[in-house]
């Protein structure tokens, strides 16, 4: 995970126009421009400036065409859109990506892109409640020097990684995980190079010019920052998890033998989580080290992008005790973040709580000692719970991040000791049936904070509204249920929060490593 620093687009890239064709069409308002601009953002907590209301995204697809020699990508981008209102101009979360032309149900369009939208003036205003397909050629430079980037450069491609808000750096989108959508991905690549994108792969085309054309398919809706597309010299190993689960991981195929080890673990991770969370909830899943000798290629260990989660270079070349705890991590995003994404970025503590909660477990079970020597679970959360006073001192609250400290611990073992806390106080029973309603009721959606806290209180067996927001929103520790004898660490009042890097992601903080 990450944040970086918001820039400008390059000059190349801010200013476009087209000529607006006149004309009649049943998606226009008739000869009308009643409407207006749609307000350019979802007004997240964390980024009030990402995302675009005015419409919803039901489907992408995506068309891209990578040059080996000169490095660049051609895409086409199509949006199926359905409108929520009546809208002159609507508008797309857009950096660094060179617009060739717009077009808005087969009429070219007018645009600028200005910061970090790329905003659209269709012939004519469009209706609410219309579906529209939206229509973007463009040019994309993985290596272009941004430094609020998505994409990955590898020495034979690239891969990507989008979260939190930069997947409008590799495709124009509605770039926030509460507007989840279906995609579709064409990628051609040159012969020798194999491309893979999240879902199955459905077609596979052999081209002129020795180019290969592969197309892959998401069965469920994804959120735009857990978007993968990768190319490069990979091999694709296939295997079955429980239940006849397809399983593929898209390995370098140099390391392809040196990973097996850490590959073969995945199947018994799905059986262990499948035992406390239900069925796996997507149609495949797998691993995908990145395919560079760079150990720096990325400032963080691994990104759940849906179906296929991004590992750093080497990391899974190490043995079981050091890896098997934050693959488990990792997998546990597929329910919580991925098939449940989380409604704004202040929630993220649902995504990466959950994560460490069930892979600190599985440390455990195992008796593999943390990074503290710690080999109970018990022993950790006491150990957290002692620090709560001062993360909240230097990280906010639980559920209260800001940019700089959204991937701080406290979104981490915090989200974790909240968890702990709970079970604590309902037992573990109620505790797994809240987990499993949760799931079952915002599957293939969001879900925020309080939708967290009212399947807490209406399977928990009791009220727990007061009690979690204490948890989430306090900012001092509550008293733990079960251990009066806990205590928290005094708070020195010189304390302030830590200086953080502008362009650091903070996926470290993990207590799963």
């Amino acid at each position: 995970m990450r944040y970086r620093s918001r820039v400008t687009a390059p000059a190349a890239a801010l200013i476009g126009t087209a000529a607006v064709l006149a004309g009649a069409n049943a998606a226009y308002a008739d000869g009308k421009t009643d409407g207006a601009p749609a307000p350019e953002t979802l007004g997240d907590p964390v980024f009030p400036n990402l995302g675009n209301a005015g419409y919803r995204v039901a489907a992408y697809h995506l068309d891209l065409s990578y040059d080996a020699t000169t490095t660049l990508v051609d895409a086409t981008a199509t949006l199926e859109l359905h409108t929520t209102q009546a809208l002159a101009r609507l508008s797309l979360d857009s950096l660094g990506l060179d617009i060739r032309t717009v077009r808005v149900d087969g009429r070219t369009a007018a645009f600028e892109q200005a910061d970090e939208k790329l905003r659209i003036t269709p012939a004519r205003a469009l209706r609410a409640r219309d579906r529209v397909t939206v229509c973007v050629t463009y040019t994309a430079d993985p290596r272009r020097a941004l430094a609020h980037t998505a994409w990955v450069p590898t020495p034979d491609g690239f891969a990507i990684c989008p979260q939190p808000d930069s997947a409008h750096t590799v495709f124009p989108c509605n770039d926030h995980p509460s507007d989840k959508a279906r995609f579709t991905f064409r990628i051609t690549v040159p012969a020798a190079l194999r491309a893979v994108a999240n879902g199955s792969l459905v077609c596979t085309e052999n081209l002129a010019g020795d180019r290969t054309a592969y197309t892959y398919r998401s069965r469920s809706p994804i959120a735009t920052e857990l978007v993968q597309i990768t190319v490069g010299d990979y091999v694709v190993k296939e295997r079955r998890g429980p239940h006849g689960l397809p399983l593929r991981d898209v390995v370098p195929t140099a390391r392809a033998e040196a990973l097996e080890p850490a590959l073969a673990l995945t199947p018994g991770l799905v059986e262990w989580l499948e035992a406390r969370l239900g069925a796996y909830p997507f149609e495949t899943y797998g691993l995908l080290p990145c395919n560079s000798d760079d150990p720096n290629a990325f400032d963080f260990t691994g990104l759940e992008t849906q179906t296929l989660t991004l590992y750093k270079p080497n990391f899974l070349l190490q043995p079981e005790p050091k890896i098997g705890s934050h693959m488990m991590h990792e997998l546990v995003h597929s329910y919580f973040g991925n098939s449940v994404s989380p409604a704004t970025w202040a929630d993220l503590w649902i995504n990466e709580g959950h994560a460490d909660f069930y892979g600190l477990l599985y440390r455990y079970e195992r008796g593999w000692a943390d990074s503290l020597g710690l080999t109970t679970f018990e022993a950790r959360m006491k150990d957290t719970y002692a620090r709560g006073d001062q993360w909240r001192k230097t990280s906010g609250p639980v559920a209260a991040p800001n940019a700089a400290n959204l991937f701080d611990s406290q979104r981490y073992l915090g989200g974790v000791l909240v968890l702990y806390a709970l079970r604590q106080l309902i037992g573990e029973d109620a505790f797994h049936a809240v987990e499993r309603t949760f799931l079952a009721r915002y599957r293939n959606s969001s879900a925020s904070t309080e939708d967290y806290i009212a399947v807490a209180s209406t399977v928990g067996g009791q009220d727990v509204s007061g009690f979690l927001r204490d948890w989430l929103y306090g900012t001092t520790t509550p008293r733990m249920p079960g251990h009066p004898d806990w205590t928290v660490t005094p708070v020195p009042p010189s304390l302030t929060a830590p200086r953080r890097r502008a362009d650091a992601r903070w996926h470290e903080n993990s207590a799963t490593l």
